[in-house]
């Protein structure tokens, strides 16, 4: 399972381990995901994502999955969350 947050698209960045002489090693700084379920009030259910943290920040200072997903461009999201976006849309709509 690649280490890529669901709603926002942030992933791994590349860095260097610095010693005390100054040699540079390769390193990685992964992002900090938790499972999560989060509540859609428009379609009435829940889903599950594997979100950052700083994303489950965003999506509460939005007000919210609908919020968030109406939003957020397609090119970050998921494939899941860009089902989920496609039936909010609908569900908008109608």
């Amino acid at each position: 399972m690649s280490r890529i947050c669901e709603l926002t698209g942030k992933g791994r960045q590349v860095g260097h381990n610095v010693s005390h002489a100054n040699n540079k090693t390769k390193r990685v700084f992964l992002p900090n995901l938790q499972n999560v379920t989060l509540m859609s009030e428009k379609l009435d259910r829940s889903f599950k994502f594997r979100v950052s943290t700083h994303g489950l920040r965003s999506v509460e200072h939005n007000g919210g999955l609908d919020n968030w997903l109406l939003k957020q461009s397609d090119v970050k999201l998921s494939s899941r969350a860009l089902k989920v976006k496609r039936d909010l849309v609908k569900a908008v709509a109608a």
